[in-house]
């Protein structure tokens, strides 16, 4: 089974991810940030991935050293389940709309860091959770996981706008995870 379990642990969070990339969607998800909270449960369940996610951090302080070492702890167990990335399709991509927004990603598991995102904000918060945290948390998913992915989203409701995000990189990811084969997708035959 693709699973991963990853740890981290500061004076600022102390951070457990349990990911299995061939779930069924289930989420078991607290990190202290409500919306967040709410954006994590809707990756698992559109990524089908099965996803427990305990965070304790300084949320008295503010919320970015918790979203932070959560894509940094999910960017590793991503990578550590993947393995040899033997047989994957790689490359994934999706368009979600939510109400007036609409958000398309696409990715590549190739191993090489890399994220493009365009998205502007009207609001600095939705709930407890700062619209510029968005970014935040797919730039330290990314480079822990050595993932490329260009995102995108379009529309008037931040709510709507971050919530397209999440669920169009979950399809994404999804598509990219399936195992199709029995070899390295790469022409060096390892990624």
């Amino acid at each position: 089974m693709r699973t991963a379990k990853q740890k981290r642990k500061t004076r600022e969070t102390s951070i457990e991810i349990k990911l299995n990339l061939d779930g069924s969607g289930s989420a078991d998800i607290d990190t202290g940030v409500a919306f967040f909270d709410h954006m994590l449960t809707s990756m698992a369940r559109h990524g089908r991935l099965d996803l427990t996610v305990q965070a304790q951090g300084d949320v008295h302080v503010d919320e970015h050293h918790t979203i932070e070492d959560v894509g940094i702890v999910l960017g590793g167990a991503l990578s550590k389940a993947l393995g040899d990335k033997k047989g994957i399709a790689r490359f994934g991509e999706a368009r979600v709309p939510m109400d007036e927004a609409l958000a398309e990603v696409a990715l590549d598991l190739g191993g090489r860091s890399y994220l493009t995102f365009d998205a502007r904000f009207m609001s600095s918060k939705v709930g407890d959770f700062g619209t510029q945290m968005t970014r935040h948390f797919f730039e330290s998913l990314v480079s822990n996981a050595g993932i490329n992915v260009h995102m995108k989203v379009e529309g008037e409701n931040d709510h709507h706008k971050i919530e397209a995000l999440f669920k169009a990189f979950a399809v994404a990811l999804r598509r990219a995870v399936v195992v199709g084969g029995d070899v390295v997708p790469s022409t060096k035959g390892v990624l």
